[in-house]
């Protein structure tokens, strides 16, 4: 087996967090008296990799009401956030610690399981999804593996546990779960078991709830192989159903090669973006698809609205280009579809003029109109209609200008804003 990084003979190289701070007594307070608990899931995964792991999850033999007895004990607050599936959050300095107790899955219907608790670790770990997350890790640093877990890790390899369709049947979440920790975890592609019996039940994501796809999507999307596994889901069918088109995988796979160039961190809506968008009316798909917070929309929308007018360019806007831009979209709608129209030009991400204008989108100061109606209505300009009709015209003329400054040159443009108001009213015979 490769060796694991963050492991020794079986247990953690680094146990500072079993050793002092709100797991280790949590850890502490729980333990003993016939009781065990140990951390489970992807926190232990991490841990092994040698990588920061930040969210704790706990399992335990113990009861919900002798956790809860003993945490209360150990002078900590408990949260009974699912009393009745066996789980509580304790909160030690502001760190959440959710705890279950062990159990194991009676009945489930896709979505929902029945459980019965119970005491057994190697249960709790069959009962998982992938052998990557079955790890669980005691209070003396070993990793205990009863799924071939550790195997998989050292060959960074994502595999169902047991029978790839069971576990999906179990909950169909379990197929973008496969796709996303495929992106994060595997060297060497899919594993074609878990993909075949993912494509057999393509049709389950239809069951979920469009919330539950919108988080675990983005998710996936934030992985550094997102592109590639994106790949694979458009041609075995799943991007349609969730995004509405079969979407842009090779747009998405140039952006996460920019990012990667420019040493940025994945930005899972603006790849969202590359993987769905062309148009608004994408942005709008996308927000009913996926439940989009309303933020996560506008940013979208506002790429797409920006991105029309620089499809099919093969170089950047020249810098007045780039400032009427900035003005006209603002800055962070600007540069994502200066991206965008960069991964869809397929230029060199080392190529470095895209990259210096997305500098200049992200250093210059916004343009700002420099006048307002009053500016107007004081040049004896009637209200209503004709006051925004000199603001376009003013504004036309101060953009070709290129956003001047000086007071001198401002006031002539505004002068030549009012005159031609005054020469289109005298032409058609009227004002407003």
């Amino acid at each position: 087996m490769t060796a694991i990084p963050g492991l020794a003979n079986g247990k953690l190289k680094d146990q500072r967090l079993l050793k002092q701070g709100p797991l280790a007594r949590v850890l502490e307070a729980l333990n003993g008296e016939g009781e065990e608990t140990r951390v489970v899931g992807g926190a232990v995964r991490d841990l092994a990799l040698g990588e920061p792991a930040v969210d704790f999850d706990l399992t335990t033999t113990a009861t919900t009401d002798v956790v809860v007895r003993r945490a209360r004990g150990a002078g900590f607050k408990v949260a009974l956030t699912g009393v009745s599936h066996g789980t509580v959050t304790i909160v030690v300095d502001g760190c959440p610690l959710e705890t279950t107790t062990l159990r194991e899955d009676v009945e489930t219907d896709g979505r929902w399981a029945k459980v019965a608790f119970g005491r057994d670790f190697v249960a709790d770990a069959r009962r998982r999804d992938f052998t990557i997350n079955a790890l669980s890790l005691s209070a003396d640093g070993t990793v205990h593996d009863y799924v071939g877990g550790l195997e998989d890790l050292g060959a960074r390899r994502v595999r169902f546990i047991g029978e790839a369709d069971a576990r999906i049947r179990e909950d169909y979440l379990r197929i973008l779960r496969f796709f996303r920790f495929s992106a994060r975890f595997a060297a060497s592609g899919l594993d074609p078991e878990g993909l075949s019996a993912a494509i057999r039940a393509r049709d389950g994501l239809a069951r979920l709830s469009r919330e539950r796809v919108r988080a675990e999507f983005l998710k996936l999307l934030a992985a550094p192989r997102a592109g590639d596994i994106a790949q694979t889901m458009s041609e075995s069918g799943f991007l349609e159903p969730i995004l509405g088109n079969v979407g842009y995988p090779r747009r998405l796979s140039r952006l996460i090669a920019i990012e990667a160039e420019r040493g940025l961190n994945g930005d899972a809506l603006l790849r969202l973006a590359a993987l769905g968008v062309a148009i608004p009316e994408d942005a709008e798909r996308l927000h009913d698809r996926l439940r989009l917070t309303n933020a996560e929309s506008d940013r979208v929308k506002a790429a797409a609205a920006t991105l029309i007018g620089l499809h099919g360019t093969t170089a950047p806007p020249s810098f007045h280009g780039l400032r009427t831009l900035l003005f006209a979209a603002g800055r962070e709608a600007a540069r994502d579809a200066l991206m965008l129209a960069e991964a869809e030009s397929e230029t060199r991400p080392e190529v470095t003029a895209f990259g210096a204008a997305d500098r200049f989108l992200a250093s210059t100061t916004e343009p700002k109109l420099p006048i307002s109606g009053a500016d107007l209505i004081a040049r004896r300009v009637a209200t209503g209609r004709a006051v925004g009709r000199a603001l376009r015209a003013f504004r036309a003329q101060w953009i070709d200008a290129g956003f001047p400054k000086e007071p001198g040159t401002l006031g002539r443009l505004l002068e030549e804003a009012v005159a031609g108001l005054a020469a289109d009213d005298g032409a058609t015979g009227g004002g407003d």
